[in-house]
């Protein structure tokens, strides 16, 4: 019997490829024409950017009426749900595919402690969502002028 040298990267190399295959056979045992139409959790691509005035998210979320969106500033979280609902205007078995996502979601986002909560504004037009989150003034940047004498 023959002995043979322990490597844990070996066995992270088959961790990686049992995992491959098991998304992989997933893939392939769904035959194109007979997927069924899920509604479960998804979560909506998200863009977080900074000014010098304030903390600005951007949230995809196309398909969803501005009622269905619910929207909570509380102890330095934000939090993001909604629904994003299936249409029902054409039944399902007449359906070929259905790749959009429905189902409903939830996000929530930690905050600095530098965030005027009590002013957040939210706009959303053409299926994006912006929040922002202004800075309360000690926390903007402040240019420092230098005297010639």
């Amino acid at each position: 019997m023959a002995l043979i040298r322990w490597d844990p990267f070996r066995e992270i190399a088959s961790l990686q490829e049992r995992m491959n295959r098991l998304f992989s056979d997933v893939r392939l045992r769904t035959p194109f024409g007979e997927e069924e139409i899920t509604q479960g959790a998804w979560i909506p691509a998200v863009d977080i950017y900074e000014t010098n005035d304030a903390i600005v998210l951007k949230a995809e979320l196309s398909g969803i009426p501005k009622e269905e969106i619910f929207i909570e500033v509380k102890d330095n979280t934000l939090t993001l749900k909604g629904e994003k609902k299936f249409e029902r205007e054409v039944k399902e078995e007449n359906y070929h595919r259905v790749e959009r996502s429905y189902g409903s979601f939830q996000r929530a986002f930690t905050l600095p402690g530098t965030v005027q909560q009590d002013k957040v504004r939210a706009k959303f037009k053409d299926g994006i969502l912006e929040i922002t989150l202004p800075k309360l003034e000690q926390a903007k940047p402040k240019q420092i002028k230098i005297e010639v004498s």
